[in-house]
This record gives structure tokens, C-alpha cells and sequence, in this order.
């Protein structure tokens, strides 16, 4: 690989769903490294005084970002489903999530974000979770590293390193530091990723 990029994404947000879907192939054209981080955007919605997503601060906003979604959606061949509840709760997730590893997360990222936003699950349950491993091809066993210490605390420290990066949303790519935000953004951050490394 000739570059690294940094993948910041919330379980919850909509727009992370289509960067999930596509990053790595992106990624894989241009001989770049993704580095996949989970991290909760809650805590950081709360340093700006908010206590639920921007969407739903300002219903238009959230109104146009639905349609939005199945416009997109529509044109890459994604399936999309509004969940009933919308941001949905993804601390499990997230935890799960680093206790797959660089390796398999990938892997699972999609199985939940398919479940939440292909099928309207809520990822909060721990059946639909639990049949997100499997679908990934991951242990049950992780449910339970998930709740270790170990793992809570490598959440809440990368949600500070997210915090530290400047970042306000999701998704986001960092490349040094230098962050780009939102799935329109994507290529744009990797084509900087590409650049630097040379």
C-alpha cells in the first residue's frame, strides 16, 4: 500500500452507511491503506449543546437527509430501509466492533449497517447484533469481550482521539492532519492520502 487513511464512523449515522459500502474498493484502486474507527458521535453532539442528532435539531434538515439517502441509495444499488428510530443506539456495536479488530471489521461494519439501513433492525437489539457476527463469520463469543473494561475503555479513548482530531461528524477521514467529512468527501480524502504518501 502507498498511503493510510483513518475511517471515522458512528454506527448510527446514516451517511456512514454508504462510505461503509464502498471505501475499501475505493481504497484497494488507489493502493491505500483504511484504517477503520469506530467511535460514538453522542458525546461530541453533547460538547455542542446538542442531545440528539443534527437531523433531528432541524426537521428540515433531517426531512431532505431521508430523501436524500434513498436517492443515493437508489443509485448505487444499496438497499435502504428508514429505521423506526432514528439515531439508533450503536454503543454495542461500536464495542463489538473493536473487539473483531482491524481484520474482521470490516466485515461486521457491513453486516450492521445492512441490518440498520438495508432492513430497518435496530442494532441496538442483541439478537440482530448477534446475527451480525454470524453473517460477518465472527464468534458469539465477542459479545462477551465487548463488555470487558478493555474494550469500554478503547471506545471512550477513541472517541476523545475523534474528539482531539477536530471531528464533528460522521463519517469522516482523516490523512495526517488533514480531515475531510461526509461520503462526498471520500475520494477527495483518499486522493490526498495517495499524494502525501509519494
Amino acid at each position: 500500500m502507498s498511503g493510510r487513511i483513518a475511517f471515522w464512523f458512528d454506527f448510527a449515522s446514516t451517511y456512514s452507511y454508504l462510505s461503509v459500502m464502498r471505501i475499501s474498493e475505493l481504497a484497494a484502486s488507489r493502493q491505500i491503506q483504511v484504517i477503520w474507527k469506530p467511535f460514538l458521535l453522542g458525546p461530541i453532539f453533547a460538547a455542542q449543546g446538542w442531545n440528539t442528532s443534527p437531523f433531528n435539531v432541524y426537521p428540515a434538515k433531517g426531512r431532505y437527509m431521508w430523501r436524500d439517502m434513498e436517492r443515493i441509495c437508489a443509485s448505487r444499488g444499496l438497499p435502504f430501509c428508514q429505521p423506526a428510530a432514528c439515531p439508533q443506539n450503536g454503543l454495542m456495536a461500536a464495542r463489538l466492533a473493536l473487539a473483531a479488530g482491524q481484520d474482521s471489521i470490516e466485515a461486521f461494519a457491513k453486516s450492521v449497517f445492512q441490518a440498520q439501513f438495508g432492513d430497518g433492525a435496530d442494532i441496538a437489539e442483541q439478537t440482530v447484533l448477534q446475527d451480525c457476527l454470524r453473517r460477518a463469520g465472527l464468534d458469539q463469543d465477542l459479545m462477551l469481550r465487548a463488555q470487558s473494561s478493555e474494550i469500554k475503555a478503547a471506545l471512550r479513548a477513541q472517541t476523545d482521539a475523534a474528539s482531539a482530531a477536530g471531528i464533528f461528524g460522521a463519517p469522516s477521514f482523516t490523512s495526517g492532519r488533514e480531515l475531510f467529512w461526509g461520503d462526498d468527501r471520500l475520494e477527495q480524502a483518499l486522493e490526498y492520502a495517495g499524494a502525501t504518501s509519494t
